[in-house]
């Protein structure tokens, strides 16, 4: 097998030191025009490409960006938006020979995490998600001057860059569908009210209904986990007077929802509309196919993820906003029960 060309190569080929090819092929500044072509040719006569992690060095990067998520783990197994966030991430940073560096952690070690990442320079800079009332991590990525994105509304940001996608557009189309086809009991399964990417959707649901002169329909926790679906609903459907529809805040609770009822012999959608939220693929599988709220979660990571770069590089990155989410109507919707 013949030998990988190295930097000593392409030195001796252009004749200048390994410093002056270093220099030369990260765009600093010091190398002439003329000698920084010469280096390239000899680069590409010789078949060179650069070793990433030799690149970072030179550059005093690490080669990585960070997402830490405070979650149980299990619950990042079964949720249906971060795998697609994540692959759009990758997507990214991938094609130069990033990574991803994810941390699973509790919200008592978060912080101890940050500092680690930015002590040991592991990571070029975060993602923040899941931004919760009172988050402690816009102020502290700052104060450890490691560079942060928001993924999440600006006013939640602290300050710091955001990439946005307005989800309240979407749950106020799908209740207002709902109340076109005459469905007057609409209850919510709403995810953790720490979070304030829950706590929206929960107030778009209420300012709707009020907007509709609707009452307002029970609420039940359901935590963004098919086990918190299953429960919820099991609750609303054994209430008096059970809803005619149910919006909930994630697709899962919405398809525990959907096997709920079928269990409980509850047409879907003759006795009961069910909608979800992240409209993942797998909601054109469910029976009947969920209408759900598309989000496009791997766009969303690939903005971020681009924002990111665009922050690490020079040192400031404007707001992104992303087109707002969008209602998907689908057959486990339909007119009201009579009666």
């Amino acid at each position: 097998m013949a030998r990988k060309p190295t930097i000593a190569d392409v030195a001796q080929r252009a004749g200048v030191s390994r410093a002056t090819v270093s220099f030369a092929l990260n765009d600093r500044p010091g190398v002439a025009e003329e000698t920084k072509a010469r280096i390239l040719a000899a680069a590409s006569e010789l078949g060179w490409t650069p070793s990433r992690q030799a690149r970072a060095l030179s550059l005093g990067q690490a080669g990585a960006i960070g997402l830490v998520l405070a979650r149980d783990p299990e619950q990042i197994g079964s949720d249906l938006f971060f795998p697609a966030f994540m692959a759009g991430v990758e997507a990214v940073i991938g094609r130069r020979g990033d990574g991803l560096m994810v941390h699973l952690t509790t919200p008592e070690d978060e912080q101890a995490v940050y500092e680690r990442l930015a002590a040991q320079r592991q990571v070029d800079g975060v993602l923040l998600t899941d931004l919760r009332a009172d988050d402690p991590r816009p102020r502290l990525v700052r104060e450890l001057e490691l560079p942060a994105v928001v993924v999440g509304q600006p006013e939640w940001s602290g300050g710091l860059s955001t990439v946005s996608l307005d989800d309240e557009p979407a749950y106020a189309a799908a209740v207002r569908r709902l109340a076109e086809l005459g469905h007057r009991r609409i209850a919510h399964v709403e995810g953790p009210q720490e979070l304030r990417h829950a706590h929206r959707r929960r107030e778009a649901w209420e300012r709707t209904l009020r907007e509709l002169g609707l009452p307002e329909g029970p609420v039940r926790p359901g935590g963004f986990s098919a086990d918190g679906g299953d429960r919820a609903t099991r609750e609303l459907l054994a209430l008096d007077e059970p809803p005619t529809a149910i919006v909930y805040g994630t697709d899962l609770a919405a398809m525990a929802g959907l096997s709920v009822a079928q269990e409980l012999s509850i047409r879907v959608p003759d006795q009961l509309s069910v909608v979800g939220y992240d409209d993942v693929p797998l909601t054109r599988y469910t029976y009947p196919p969920l209408s759900s709220a598309r989000a496009d979660a791997r766009g969303w990571g690939e903005a971020a993820a681009r924002a990111l770069d665009a922050l690490i590089a020079t040192g400031e990155v404007a707001h992104v906003e992303l087109p707002p989410a969008r209602f998907i109507p689908r057959a486990s919707i339909g007119p009201a029960p009579r009666g």
